[in-house]
């Protein structure tokens, strides 16, 4: 006789699988973020997450609203660190220089890594709202399965513990879809009232939650459309069902400006319910109209429909003057021609099938096959879990292309929202699958195995993550590249291998706005287009060298040199590194011909000699260039 488990035993394993798999992802998360050091944004977030605490400074990085920048400080707030003198710009430049000068002028090391465990707690949080949600929609072995394979996910890990806006806007948009999934469940006013709120969070996270609000209304129109199907199949009659819909559209309009409206109220309070975005008399540069009709060398924002909203909103204050500055910014920035890397080519403008391919090329064999698995049982059955279905296919499917309109071809980070659905519906159609069919379940594991194992083989190099078919993490700088690969982090790791080598005559092209003294980089920097931003002194690079160069990967496809024939680095793409450090930073040994590296070192000592106002030895440096490149 068979002795079945009882519900405390069944809720203690449950209890005991969910803390585990916590513990493993936190641990992940941990271990990893203590060996990378700064990617190009979180000092720069680090310091607007201070100032707002210290002095309600919104004026500062108004490109992503307060509330993961806000989670981060915690710890800065604790520790009273250092501070450079106030801000009195808030261009980008300026707030990428003054926080990198407010990063280094502390224990750097201590303070990223107290940030960054802040803000991995929403990457736990997702996955326990994943496990909820899951558990909910499609039960409790699903659920697990579901969790698993978020604990493992690549580009989670990549991001998850980094003091960035990615994995917040990940979990709000994700709890806000399942707050409303539970509202329309069980509908009150309790219920309503959580679903706006979360539904703020995910507008205070980052500017693409706003796409939070449009995925509701495109849900209530699912709802509607299920409802009517199951309405008409019970009645049998069209004119019971008109007036069935109606009043039920009727009832999803007035939810749907309620949460609106509370989650309008949140964001507001992330800014103190203040319109102006910086406090006493200190201003935004440009302000915010100057900012919309395009400033200096800014672009203007040209869509007459935003222009519109955006001028309307500051003009009523119905939104704070620092998030409407960040949501110009943004659009103006997707709206701009960006180059996009992709394929081992350098591409002038956005392209519609970016995105759609980074996710093949960075998500797991494994979870790809589930993925595919699950939409297959899923379709055919139709008849079951249809409006859980819909909760976790449509707002992937909503978020994946709107990102294919956008020319900001930046990243896997920029649609890891549709991470936490996607793993769900493939959690939920592999179990179904393997329920169903005994001979599946060995297939099942093993793909899970797999997704586990590849995971595993990257660590703690998850940015630089590409699966089998593609190389793996050493071969994704030749298919692609930014934060896909190399954001800076690798510093650690440069300074690992050069000591372990011996090596201190050395050339580096580094990709990144952390500083390679902190982190005692014995080699000289070669060109890059942002050395100037740090006040660095610029190294004029040999014609010719025999030894060790290193590059960070983004260097060989930067799409701020401009085209092929302008980048100093094009040459290296044709040899092979004798080492890949953690995906990011190449190595190579042997003779170089840096002609071309050393001329664009000569223009940048030129440019930071006649910000000097030392013009006439800036003139002579570019003469020199200038007839070297005529012999």
């Amino acid at each position: 006789m068979k002795l079945r488990p009882t519900r405390t035993s069944r809720l203690a394993i449950k209890f005991a699988c969910v803390a585990g798999l916590l513990l493993i992802m936190a641990t992940e998360l941990a271990l990893s973020a203590r060996r990378q050091s700064q990617t190009w944004d979180e000092a720069y977030h680090m310091l607007a997450g201070y100032r707002y605490w210290q002095a309600g400074d919104y004026g500062i990085n108004p490109e992503h609203p307060p509330l993961v920048k806000l989670l981060a400080a915690i710890p800065l707030v604790v520790a009273g660190p250092r501070v450079p003198a106030v801000p009195q710009g808030t261009s980008k430049f300026e707030g990428f220089v003054d926080g990198r000068k407010f990063l280094y002028l502390n224990d750097a090391d201590v303070l990223l890594f107290r940030s960054r465990m802040m803000a991995a707690l929403l990457s736990v949080l997702l996955a326990l709202l994943v496990f909820n949600a899951a558990e909910e929609f499609f039960g409790t072995a699903p659920a697990l399965l579901a969790l698993a394979l978020l604990v493992f996910e690549p580009n989670l890990l990549a991001h998850g513990a980094s003091v960035t806006t990615d994995v917040g806007v990940s979990c709000f948009l994700f709890a806000s879809v399942y707050t409303f999934y539970r509202y329309l469940k069980e509908r009150s006013t309790l219920r309503l009232i959580e679903c706006g709120c979360v539904a703020g969070l995910t507008l205070a996270a980052k500017h693409s939650g706003v796409l939070v609000l449009p995925t509701l209304v495109l849900l209530a129109f699912g709802e509607l459309f299920l409802i009517r199907a199951r309405t008409e199949v019970l009645a049998g009659a069209a004119s019971p069902v008109r007036a069935s819909g109606k009043r039920t559209a009727l009832r999803l309009t007035a939810a749907l400006a309620a949460i609106t409206a509370v989650a309008i109220i949140v964001l507001w309070s992330f800014y103190g319910f203040r319109f102006q975005a910086r406090p006493g008399n200190l201003e935004m540069t440009p302000s915010l109209a100057q900012y919309m009709r395009g400033s200096g060398a800014l672009p203007a924002l040209k869509n007459p429909v935003f222009f519109f909203i955006i001028s309307e909103s500051a003009r009523f204050r119905l939104l704070p003057e620092s998030y409407l500055y960040g949501l110009t910014d943004v659009l103006i920035g997707s709206a701009s021609p960006r180059p996009s890397y992709i394929f081992s080519r350098l591409h002038p403008h956005g392209l519609w099938f970016y995105f759609p391919m980074v996710v093949l090329i960075k998500s797991t064999m494994g979870m790809l096959i589930l993925l595919a698995l699950g939409l297959a049982t899923q379709a055919l059955r139709r008849d079951q879990f249809r409006r859980e279905t819909l909760f976790v296919a449509l707002p992937p499917a909503f978020y994946l292309g709107m990102s294919m309109t956008s020319g900001m071809n930046m990243g896997v980070r920029h649609i890891l929202p549709i991470y936490p659905f996607l793993l769900t519906l493939a959690a939920a159609g592999a179990w179904a699958l393997a329920n169903n069919h005994r001979a599946w379940r060995f297939a099942i594991a093993a793909l899970v195995a797999f997704h586990i194992f590849s995971s595993l083989r990257t660590y703690p190099f998850y940015m630089a993550y590409s699966n089998e078919a593609w190389g793996g993490p050493a071969k994704t700088y030749r298919v692609l590249s930014d934060s896909n690969v190399d954001w800076g982090q690798g510093l650690k790791t440069v300074k690992q291998y050069l000591d372990q080598h011996d090596i201190h005559d050395c050339w580096f092209a580094y990709f990144g706005s952390a500083d390679p003294s902190y982190n005692r980089i014995p080699c000289k920097l070669l060109p890059d287009p942002f050395i100037a931003w740090w006040g660095q002194p610029v190294n004029v690079a040999p014609a010719e060298y025999k030894g060790t160069v290193l590059l960070s990967a983004s260097e060989l496809a930067s799409p701020f040199f401009g085209p092929d024939e302008l980048n100093p680095y094009t040459g290296f793409q044709t040899r092979t590194p004798v080492e890949n450090l953690g995906g990011s930073v190449l190595v190579y040994q042997g003779q170089f011909d840096l002609s071309l590296a050393s001329d664009w070192s000569r223009l940048q000592q030129a440019w930071e000699l006649s910000a000097k106002h030392q013009l006439e030895p800036a003139v002579a440096e570019a003469r020199v260039t200038a007839q070297l490149k005529s012999m």
